[in-house]
């Protein structure tokens, strides 16, 4: 009896599998499915949109064994919503789209700059969409942003969309944005959404710069990089809920990573107190977290934001006398004046034009009142465009 039931067991756990996986091998065979790698966003007539999917193919391999450069599949379709879009791309192709490995969606900066939130909503809403999709805000058309995105270390742009806001860590010139942060803070009522901020690398833009800090003050469709990559990625797209409202150029992106903890080293040029005509390049590692006060005792907020830095000196002159106790003191107290103005023009930037709070200084604020309908009164967002400095 013992081995009867036995065998009725595995005959049925038998029949289970063979079901279940002949069902997923005839839906979702990767011969049945279009993978999509980037997904942009554009603007089109008065109420329709133009999507553009990149699609992976499959590498080529030389006799000798490396691996080629293939390009990618890049299809639009105009379309009243990004859903229908999706479902005309479905019919064209004749294969099911598949998401799941989408690492990029690319939003145009004319469509942002009118608000993106039903496209959030709608990119949130379907399940094979990844958090961890990075959004880019470009300032050209989306479609000529994915088009001249080439890496030029990477074989498969599929790797290349994956590691490279790697550099936010060792640079920060770019943040890592994913749609799953963009959505938080699009829900959040106390803080705003931050993009990439994207472009194109022109040969011919005129990259002579005039001085040490110039070169602090880019942004993307101003990186003065020439390579093969048609695309760059520089600077952060501020947003007011779903609206873009301002960029940030490099160094005032560092301050944003630095507030958020997000940099793990980066470098600076500073004054040289030796010689004022003269820059020094300053190597910086945050010590600490980060640590954010903020006063609501009046109508203005007032934040204090406290940081701490190790520093190494990168750039060595003949003759220098770095070594020396007071000049250590003087590069030091250098050092803590230009950090302290850029943080305190990025702030007033961000609170004062931008009006917004994409450092999320408002959770911080959350605890000076004892009930939500308090700090709803207060409309912080509002009072912090008063910020006192």
């Amino acid at each position: 009896m013992n081995k009867f039931i036995r065998n009725v067991f595995i005959f049925v756990l038998i029949i289970v599998f063979i079901m279940a996986f002949s069902s997923s091998y005839l839906s979702l065979s990767m011969d049945n499915l279009a993978y999509v790698l980037a997904i942009g966003i554009d603007k089109s007539d008065e109420n329709s949109l133009q999507v553009s999917f990149q699609f992976s193919t499959t590498s080529s391999v030389t006799e000798s064994g490396s691996t080629e450069k293939t390009p990618a599949i890049l299809n639009s379709v105009k379309a009243s919503s990004l859903s229908t879009a999706i479902n005309l791309m479905n019919s064209y192709m004749g294969k099911e789209i598949n998401m799941s490995h989408c690492k990029v969606i690319v939003f145009s900066e004319e469509l942002a700059s009118e608000g993106i939130s039903n496209e959030i909503y709608t990119l949130i809403n379907n399940t094979q969409i990844r958090p961890s999709a990075n959004i880019i805000i470009s300032k050209c058309n989306a479609k000529t942003y994915i088009e001249q995105t080439s890496p030029e270390l990477e074989s498969l742009i599929s790797k290349y969309y994956e590691i490279f806001t790697n550099s936010s860590k060792y640079a920060g010139f770019l943040p890592d944005c994913t749609i799953g942060d963009f959505f938080n803070s699009l829900i959040c009522y106390s803080c705003d959404p931050t993009a990439l901020l994207g472009g194109l690398s022109s040969e011919d833009k005129n990259t002579d710069t005039s001085g040490y800090q110039d070169d602090y003050e880019v942004k993307a469709n101003e990186f003065p990089v020439e390579g093969q990559n048609g695309s760059e990625n520089v600077g952060v797209a501020v947003f007011s809920s779903d609206r873009l409202v301002g960029e940030l150029n490099a160094i005032e992106t560092i301050a944003f990573l630095n507030i958020k903890n997000k940099v793990n080293r980066f470098l600076i040029s500073i004054p040289d107190p030796e010689d004022t005509s003269n820059y020094l390049d300053i190597y910086l590692t945050p010590e600490k977290a980060t640590k954010i006060d903020v006063d609501t005792s009046n109508s203005s907020p007032f934040i204090k934001v406290n940081c701490k830095f190790t520093g190494r000196i990168y750039s060595m002159s003949a003759n220098s006398k770095y070594l020396e106790d007071d000049v250590l003191k003087a590069i030091s107290e250098s050092c803590n004046h230009y950090l302290e103005s850029v943080f305190t023009n990025y702030m007033y930037k961000v609170s004062k034009e931008f009006k917004a709070d994409i450092n999320a200084f408002g959770r911080h604020a959350l605890r000076n009142f004892f009930t939500t309908e308090d700090y709803e009164k207060y409309n912080w967002l509002r009072k912090l465009s008063k910020l006192i400095f």
